[in-house]
């Protein structure tokens, strides 16, 4: 490629300067004949029209018959007309233009003779005319302007022969140069053959070499992936795991604790009451606190692990999470479950799934209305979600939504499929697949 490169440029240089250079000698061999040819017209024209004034003024002489000065009087004009015409072609020529200068001189004096003898005869002087005709001055004028347009035209066709010379060395020119480009495109045709053979030997083990690479890669993505997705699977059990432990233990001693301080308020709002009220209206304060502080704990403890799940089953706790979350959020939740067997960690799957998906509901689909839905089939069980919100591109969801990447990897752990479904202005479905064997 380093030599055949500029070996095919430098051929293209130089073909197209043979080019230039032939179109450039043809132009002016064709500009150079065209000139010539008009020369050879005018003065094949200036001649044939002092013909037709001899003849027209021969005949008037000999007749007397006006209809003869007709002719003669338009070669006067045609003869005026190209004899501008020779002045301007010979112009740019010194010795031609002095060669056209002297047979300017003999028409002018040969139309001059004419006139005379037309003149004479017009005012009916015989002798006179007749004596003007039968000099040999007239003759004597044509046969110079026959000898000088002879010259000039010979000039003329000897400019043509020139310039057609001219234009056979360019095409000759161009010949060479378009064998020689030929051949130095095929010399670098050939080496670019070559070199194209050697870089597709070195592309073919670059790319074995590649593949390999690529494979090995491929194995360590995989392990990698494997151990991540355990990992992952492994921390999220243990968070599962932790949650489960801090709700009991917010159940068993937080709650122990809120429940005996409301029972001593409570005892001590008895004895107080009828003697302090400004204290019974505080007591009956830290009451309605200590009821809240123990709301608040349940819901956490719900939050962190449902309790439902293991007392009342799937469909009560999903019933009962569409519920709280309509009452928190203002939404429209309807449901549609049907009774599943699924194993506890299924389960937990589903609740979390439905969870997570009413969350994203709450915080960016802007919807009015959701749907539940679980059905039951033969060996496998399907849970969707849905809204009527503004909807998003799936396509366009980055690595950083975690929410929709946990749910997926939670679904797949317990192997099932994860399908979310939207588009803009539409609302979103998000539906799973789950077996009924895990």
């Amino acid at each position: 490629m380093a030599i055949s490169l500029p070996l095919a440029v430098l051929a293209a240089a130089f073909l197209i300067f043979i080019n230039e250079a032939s179109f450039r000698k043809s132009t002016e061999a064709a500009a150079s004949i065209e000139e010539a040819q008009q020369t050879r017209g005018a003065i094949n024209k200036l001649l044939q029209h002092m013909l037709d004034a001899e003849t027209g003024q021969r005949g008037y002489l000999l007749t007397g018959d006006a209809r003869y000065l007709e002719p003669y009087n338009a070669a006067l004009a045609d003869i005026d007309h190209n004899l501008d015409t020779l002045r301007q072609l010979f112009t740019p020529y010194r010795e031609q233009l002095a060669e056209f200068g002297q047979m300017s001189r003999h028409v002018s004096r040969k139309l001059a003779e004419m006139d005379l003898s037309v003149r004479m005869r017009k005012e009916g002087n015989e002798d006179a005319w007749k004596f003007v005709l039968t000099t040999d001055v007239g003759k004597e004028h044509m046969e110079a302007i026959r000898e000088q347009s002879a010259r000039l035209a010979a000039g003329s066709v000897s400019k043509m022969e020139q310039g057609q010379d001219q234009i056979r060395r360019s095409l000759q020119l161009s010949r060479i140069g378009v064998a020689t480009v030929a051949l130095a495109g095929l010399l670098a045709f050939y080496m670019y053959l070559l070199q194209t053979k050697a870089l597709l030997a070195s592309g073919r083990r670059e790319q074995e070499s590649l593949q390999r690479e690529r494979d090995f890669l491929e194995v360590q993505v995989r392990e990698r992936t494997a151990n991540l997705a355990e990992l992952a699977t492994h921390l999220q059990n243990v968070r599962e795991d932790e949650r489960g432990h801090l709700a009991r233990e917010l159940h068993d001693e937080l709650g122990a604790l809120l429940t005996a301080a409301k029972l001593d308020v409570a005892r001590l709002k008895s004895r107080l009451a009828g003697s302090m009220p400004e204290a019974v209206e505080r007591l009956t304060h830290l009451t309605n606190t200590l009821n809240s502080g123990i709301a608040l704990k349940r819901r956490i403890v719900e939050d962190l692990r449902p309790s439902s799940l293991s007392h009342l089953g799937l469909v009560a706790s999903l019933e009962i999470l569409g519920r709280e979350f309509e009452e928190r959020s203002g939404l429209t939740i309807t449901t549609d479950l049907e009774p599943v067997e699924l194993g506890g960690s299924a389960q937990l799957t589903v609740y979390r799934l439905v969870q997570e998906s009413l969350t994203n509901i709450g915080k960016y689909a802007e919807a009015k209305q959701a749907e539940i839905s679980l059905h039951n089939f033969d060996s496998y069980i399907t849970v969707e979600v849905k809204d009527n919100g503004k909807g998003f591109k799936v396509g366009s969801v980055g690595a950083g939504s975690h929410g929709l990447a946990g749910m997926r990897h939670r679904v797949e752990a317990a192997g099932g499929r994860l399908t979310v479904t939207s588009a803009e202005g539409e609302g979103t479905r998000i539906s799973a697949v789950l077996p009924k064997t895990r």
